[in-house]
């Protein structure tokens, strides 16, 4: 499990290249069919609710909630997506924040999650914990567990969790749902398809560096 939290952005990355290979290469009937049973039961009210609080639950307890975009963005308009996705993923932030909150100390963190801790003890103002939201190579749960065990003003880590995660689940929502539609459809190569592919593999890209940026920047004010 541990490994997963690690690499979790490079899992993602290589999932998107998978998919986009998929796309170019694989267009059968048996996954058409596959997509129309998802379509079925996805607005089935049980089949929300279900995800939706698997989600909460999964990041409640640090483990890998993004996970369920899968069973949501292909079903769903991304509109619909964003709003099950920030819902899920909200109310899982708050679950383990509360969580961490009466751990506290005790929780130990990796490597990684104990740099997101200093860099949280550094700067936890609301654009800096927004833009850990949006930015891949933050762990979700890391910056939940994070907040609750530095006692962050409750407010702020919701407010940006709802925006940083509006703008993340917005992106991957049309990314995901504009492929299966393209399944569906057999164009498969339209650069409406394959290009917010790219668009995802850049922003991980980009998530690492601004992670290191200020990691770097938290280690330089915890030496000062």
């Amino acid at each position: 499990m541990a490994l997963l939290q690690r690499h979790w952005a490079g899992l993602l990355l290589g999932s998107l290249v998978i998919l986009g290979l998929l796309l170019a290469s694989w267009h059968t009937r048996e996954l058409t069919q596959l997509l129309q049973w998802g379509d079925r039961i996805a607005d089935l009210p049980m089949a929300i609710v279900t995800v939706v609080v698997l989600m909460a639950v999964l990041f409640t307890f640090a483990l890998p909630g993004s996970l369920i975009l899968w069973v949501i963005a292909p079903f769903h308009p991304p509109v619909v997506s964003v709003i099950m996705l920030v819902i899920g993923s909200g109310v899982g932030a708050l679950g383990a924040y509360r969580f961490s909150h009466r751990v506290g100390r005790r929780w130990s963190p990796g490597r990684h999650a104990e740099r997101i801790v200093a860099l949280l003890e550094q700067r936890s103002d609301l654009l800096t914990q927004t833009a850990l939201r949006v930015l891949p190579g933050f762990p979700h749960s890391f910056v939940n567990y994070a907040g609750g065990v530095l006692e962050l003003p409750l407010r702020n880590f919701l407010l940006a969790a709802v925006l940083g995660l509006t703008v993340k689940w917005g992106a991957y929502a049309t990314a995901v749902h504009g492929a299966v539609e393209a399944i569906e459809t057999g164009d498969t190569l339209r650069p409406s398809t394959v290009l917010p592919l790219f668009v995802l593999a850049g922003l991980l890209l980009l998530g690492g560096v601004a992670r290191r940026w200020l990691e770097r920047r938290a280690a330089a004010g915890g030496d000062s």
